[in-house]
């Protein structure tokens, strides 16, 4: 959710649940349509929340667009062996949110991992958009699986990389700070909270170790890749830490190295934000593309139903779910959007750049 000028009324508020839950006029009818009654008038996005609100799954609005397309790759021959010198072809990863099992099939799918699991890409490159942990049912086997893959992608003279997500800042914000509280910009809050209430896994946490802290604190927030600007989350945030992509990534692992609770919640509520791109259309996105590289941003965070307008629901059984079968491209063509919604029965996305290549 982006966030305007304008802003809601200040609202004091504690470290409970509560903080996190949906604006009053968000419910009835579902989670994501408004219900009124006559003669209220519904705010707008950036008039519901006071500067600063950091957005859960829960608050995204349900907008009707009709000038975006969602790319369905048509179907190739199975996959074949990759190359094993020279530059390899190159692939993103949507959100992944702990559902490993999708992930491995949908690796293998693409001939970048084998049956038994190991790298079998040559010189193959992928990056994955963030987003490991939360929401389904085996986090850390995901960045188990990842890191594993980094090793095995480098010896074989390829590479598999991962960028910063906002649910990565979120599990090491509350494995480092729990309930302290920090000040949310709408009164005060924890991470702890804001963890569980955005789907945090308690078998995640008890498994969290050392080493996954120290990978996650240490990953990119933006990277360019053939032209392609790969960021995490569809907000101009970015833009807050820096003028080159270096300088952003040392800014953020400089904020995390510091340790400051304040400060490590305000950059996971900058990644948080969403819809930059939908609502900014082609202009948002080339204020990133002009400052940091790159003809095309490719992102995660934003599902894509929410990004088309579909009304769908995390709850929902998963006959009912929105089907997503690829990328969806927007803003001009600038923009593509690789969540493909896997944690409401939606589709892992494994996608090879340039699209349809």
């Amino acid at each position: 959710m982006t966030q305007g000028a304008g802003q809601g009324p200040e609202v004091e508020r504690t470290a409970t649940l509560r903080d996190f839950r949906v604006p009053a006029y968000v419910h009835e009818t579902g989670p994501y349509v408004r219900s009124t009654h006559p003669g209220d008038t519904v705010p707008t996005v950036e008039e519901a929340y006071p500067e600063g609100y950091t957005p859960t799954e829960r608050d995204l609005p349900v907008i009707n667009r009709g000038d975006t397309v969602q790319v369905t790759p048509e179907p190739g021959p199975a996959p074949t062996a990759q190359p094993t010198t020279g530059p390899g072809p190159l692939y993103v990863v949507g959100d992944v949110h702990g559902y490993l099992d999708e992930l491995i099939a949908a690796l293998q799918e693409k001939g970048l991992i084998d049956a038994a699991g190991q790298w079998c890409a040559g010189t193959a490159r992928l990056w994955f958009l963030g987003d490991f942990t939360d929401r389904g049912p085996d986090g850390i086997g995901v960045i188990d699986l990842v890191m594993r893959l980094s090793a095995e992608a480098a010896a074989a003279g390829g590479y598999c990389k991962a960028l910063m997500g906002n649910h990565e800042l979120l599990l090491l914000g509350a494995k480092r700070f729990g309930d302290t509280p920090v000040n949310s910009g709408a009164g005060t809050a924890t991470f702890q909270a804001a963890w569980l209430l955005n789907g945090g896994q308690k078998t995640d946490m008890d498994r969290l170790q050392d080493h996954h802290l120290q990978w996650m604190a240490r990953l990119d927030a933006v990277e360019e890749v053939d032209g392609y600007l790969l960021v995490h989350s569809d907000t101009t945030a970015y833009l807050d830490y820096g003028d080159s992509i270096e300088e952003v990534n040392d800014t953020v692992r400089e904020t995390i190295t510091r340790n400051d609770a304040d400060e490590v919640w305000d950059l996971f509520r900058k990644f948080t934000k969403r819809f930059s791109f939908r609502e900014g259309g082609a202009e948002a996105v080339r204020s990133l593309l002009d400052t940091y590289g790159g003809t095309r941003i490719v992102h995660g965070h934003s599902p894509i139903p929410y990004l088309l307008g579909e009304v769908g629901s995390e709850e929902e059984d998963e006959d009912t779910g929105p089907v997503v079968e690829g990328p969806h491209v927007y803003a001009d063509g600038l923009a593509i959007a690789m969540d493909g919604g896997v944690t409401m029965a939606g589709k892992l996305l494994v996608q090879q750049l340039p699209l349809g290549g």
